[in-house]
């Protein structure tokens, strides 16, 4: 659905207007296409800490550019916070920071690298590392222009394995995401193919015939994967034009179904006998008030949202069908961080998919299998275009980027949480939503 607002903000007239009224001006977000570069321009790198070798070399095999001091039109400040080990070291980031805060191009990228504050060692080291998250979700509310901010928390003794999550969250791919923490855990190979890493790959996505699902689907695909798309029987029309458009394959199956976890397992078994991708994305809201919900309506959403995905995983690995290697992703949503007026049955189930994710996560880390959600908020689909008018608006307005996000973007991040260059990214929650002015 078009963002009529944004357009016109963005027109001639409509930016002298909205500016004289004070109004919220959305920025063109710059997404990835294939063959733009990177970013806009050079990166502008600080700090003084660990990885500083490792940043230089990520930079360097992405063939961008960096400076040595502030400048017009940089694309991206990085800063090695590792190294600030007491709280007054944290004066060091207005002194790289402050000079350059009005240099970024629009669409820039501010990245902080620090260490997790339980792994700081000290008491003033956890301190100052912790105080780098508010320090970021501040800054990627100030400085506008479609900038996003980020803070990638890295384990002592990691350095390669930052590789693909600085990558993603440096590039277009990253668009609607700011103001979030990630935590590495472990180094990771970097993929073969940089622009096809799920080459090989046998990838399923659940309700992938349209909307978020349709685009998790192409952009796996885009990425080297060979998508199996899953839905429902009834979407099968539009089920089959999104698996033929990505070369992939159709499986029509109610993943509520008590047989469903064996028969997608017998499937998987015979045609792939493995799945390298498995991405929870199928759900379905129904809404109402807790005072007037039916019974029904709480145990559908329960059942689609939350207990398929444990019984699918479940049914998965009973067959050994996960190899090492495997991602899984839930689509958990802000409804679940927040909570919505209405949606009791929806939030609880969300909230449950984040719960369900960081407990497997440690589990399944010595098989050598991540798991990570991505919690997206106000998302362009048919879904929200039928919201009132009043509430699409807040939903659009209430983040950072003061406009909706699109489909790609969830999928863009559920792309980055499935590349073999992510092993050490799991049991992450990361919000897909502008950086929304409500939840955590």
């Amino acid at each position: 659905m078009t963002d009529r607002y944004a357009s016109f903000a963005n027109s001639g007239p409509g930016r002298a207007l909205v500016t004289r009224l004070g109004l919220p001006r959305p920025p063109r977000l710059r997404r990835y296409r294939e063959g733009t570069p990177p970013l806009p321009g050079p990166v502008l790198r600080g700090g003084d800490g660990r990885l500083a070798d490792a940043v230089a070399a990520v930079l360097a095999e992405a063939k961008i550019d960096v400076v040595d001091g502030p400048r017009e039109g940089l694309g991206a400040l990085v800063y090695d916070a590792t190294g600030l080990t007491d709280v007054v070291d944290l004066r060091r980031l207005y002194d790289f920071f402050h000079p350059a805060a009005r240099s970024l191009a629009p669409g820039g990228r501010v990245v902080v690298l620090g260490t997790p504050p339980g792994a700081a060692g000290t008491p003033a080291g956890a301190a100052a590392q912790q105080a780098l998250e508010g320090f970021v979700r501040s800054v990627g509310k100030e400085f506008g222009r479609g900038t996003t901010a980020q803070l990638v928390q890295v384990a002592p003794g990691v350095g390669e394995g930052i590789a693909a999550t600085l990558r993603f969250l440096l590039s277009g791919r990253s668009a609607y995401v700011s103001g979030q923490v990630v935590t590495v855990t472990a180094d990771a190979p970097p993929p073969a193919d940089w622009d096809r890493p799920l080459a090989g790959r046998i990838a399923v996505v659940t309700g992938a015939a349209r909307g978020i699902g349709a685009a998790v689907a192409e952009v796996l695909a885009r990425d080297g994967a060979h998508v199996v798309a899953l839905d429902v029987p009834g979407a099968g029309d539009a089920l089959a034009g999104v698996a033929n458009a990505v070369a992939g394959t159709a499986l029509q199956l109610d993943l509520t179904a008590p047989d469903a976890p064996a028969r997608l397992a017998d499937y998987l078994g015979a045609r792939h006998g493995r799945v390298d991708v498995l991405v929870h994305n199928a759900g379905i809201t129904r809404d109402k008030t807790l005072a007037r919900m039916s019974e029904e309506a709480w145990d559908a959403v329960l059942a689609v949202n939350l207990t398929a995905p444990e019984r699918v995983t479940a049914g998965l690995r009973a067959a050994h069908l996960i190899p090492a290697g495997g991602r899984i992703v839930g689509v958990a949503s802000m409804a679940g961080i927040a909570g919505n007026r209405g949606q009791t049955n929806y939030a609880a189930s969300k909230a449950g998919v984040i719960g369900w994710v960081r407990a497997l996560a440690p589990a399944l880390a010595a098989d050598g299998v991540t798991v990570n959600a991505v919690a997206p908020g106000f998302i362009e689909t048919e879904m929200t275009a039928r919201m009132p008018t009043l509430l699409r608006e807040a939903g659009r307005r209430m983040n950072s980027l003061a406009q909706g996000g699109l489909p790609v973007d969830v999928a863009e991040t559920v792309a980055w949480l499935a590349s073999p260059g992510s092993a050490g990214v799991t049991g992450n929650v990361v919000r897909v939503c502008g950086q929304s002015l409500l939840g955590a």
